[in-house]
C-alpha cells in the first residue's frame, strides 16, 4: 500500500544511552523518509555520546564504546539531521512519548533550533495499542471467543482470567519467544514456576518497579536520574536519596524494601571499616603511678649545666 501523502513522513528510531530523556544521550539515529511519491530516503549514523555507554543499554541494542569512539557527536550532526528533517512530519513507535523529546533534548543541546511548530506526529506503538486493547475483556474475547458482560465484578473477572490463563497455555504450547537477546525459548508451559519466571521478566524487588534487579542480579534504581545505578553505590555517592524516597510519595512496600536494602548497606560499611585508631599498649609501669622522688643537689647542679643557669 502507498501512502497518501502531502509531504515527506520520516520513519525514525533512537538508540541511546539509557532512557532518562534529561540525562541520556543518543547513540544512532536512522530515518527513512518518505516521500510523497513513494521514494525513500535514509539517514543512519552512529553518534557518539561523550561518555561511557553502560552496558546495560549496550546488551539491550548491542552497540558499545568501542563501536562510536570514532563516531561523530550530535552537536557534529545536529544541522544535517536538523535539514533532513526540514520539511517532514515525524513517524516512529513510541516515538510520542520517547523518541522525539530524546531528539529535541539533543537539539537543544547543540543549540540548533529545530521546531516542530505545525508537524504531524504518527505514533504507530498507539494505534496499536489503542485498536488491540490490553484489557481483560479484549483478552477475554481473543482467548476464548466470548463477551465478558458483567466485566468489573470481581468474581466475574477472577474466573475469566482463569479461563484466559487456560486459552493461552493453549494457544502458546510450543511457541517460541525470542527475547531482547535474540535467544529463544518456550516458556508459556503449564508450570507455575515457569510462567513466575516469564510474567515477572522486568524483575522487580519492590512489585512496584521502583527497585529492580540488573542482568548482574545486583538491585537498582528503575526511574529518575539514577535509573540503572546499583542501590548500593547510590547510597554511597548521595546517602541523603534514601532519606528522600522515604519521605517521598512511594509505596509503604518499596519504603519497607528499601528501609531493608539500606540496612544492609550500612551493616557492609561497619563490617568493612578499616581501624582508623591503634590502642595504645599500656605497661604494668604505665598502669601503675610511682610516688615522685625527691628533688636533691645533684638534680640542681644538672639542670643547672644544661640551661646555663
Amino acid at each position: 500500500m502507498k501512502l497518501q501523502l502531502k509531504r515527506p513522513l520520516a520513519f525514525f528510531d533512537l538508540e541511546t544511552t539509557g532512557v532518562h530523556v534529561a540525562v541520556d544521550n543518543i547513540v544512532e539515529i536512522a530515518i527513512l523518509k518518505v516521500m510523497p511519491d513513494g521514494s525513500e530516503q535514509v539517514y543512519n549514523k552512529k553518534v557518539n555520546p561523550g561518555r561511557p555507554i553502560p552496558p546495560e543499554s549496550s546488551m539491550f541494542h548491542g552497540i558499545y564504546d568501542e563501536d562510536i569512539k570514532d563516531a561523530p557527536t550530535f552537536k557534529d550532526l545536529a544541522e544535517e539531521v536538523a535539514l533532513f528533517l526540514e520539511d517532514a512530519d515525524l513517524a516512529g513507535y513510541n516515538s510520542n512519548k520517547f523518541d522525539v523529546p530524546m531528539l529535541m533534548e539533543e537539539f537543544l543541546r547543540a543549540g540548533v533550533n529545530f521546531s516542530l511548530e505545525g508537524r504531524s506526529f504518527i505514533d504507530v506503538q498507539n494505534i496499536f495499542h489503542q485498536m488491540e486493547q490490553r484489557t481483560l475483556k479484549a483478552a477475554y474475547r481473543f482467548y476464548c471467543d466470548k463477551n465478558l458482560d458483567n466485566a468489573h465484578q470481581a468474581e466475574a473477572d477472577v474466573r475469566a482470567t482463569y479461563e484466559v490463563l487456560k486459552a493461552q497455555l493453549v494457544k502458546y504450547e510450543g511457541a517460541p519467544f525470542e527475547d531482547k537477546h535474540g535467544e529463544v525459548s518456550y516458556p508459556v508451559v503449564n508450570d507455575v514456576q515457569a510462567l513466575h519466571d516469564f510474567t515477572n521478566l522486568s524483575k522487580p524487588v519492590d512489585f512496584a518497579g521502583r527497585l529492580v534487579y540488573n542482568e548482574d542480579g545486583r538491585v537498582v534504581i528503575n526511574f529518575g536520574k539514577h535509573k540503572g545505578r546499583p542501590v548500593s553505590e547510590v547510597f554511597e555517592v548521595e546517602p541523603s536519596y534514601y532519606a528522600w524516597m522515604q519521605n517521598g510519595d512511594f509505596p509503604l512496600y518499596t519504603k519497607k524494601v528499601l528501609e531493608n536494602l539500606w540496612k544492609q548497606f550500612r551493616d557492609g560499611k561497619k563490617e568493612n571499616k578499616p581501624v582508623t585508631t591503634v590502642p595504645v599498649q599500656r605497661t604494668e609501669k604505665a598502669q601503675k603511678k610511682e610516688p615522685a622522688k625527691p628533688i636533691t643537689v645533684d638534680m640542681l647542679k644538672d639542670l643547672q649545666s644544661k640551661f646555663g643557669k
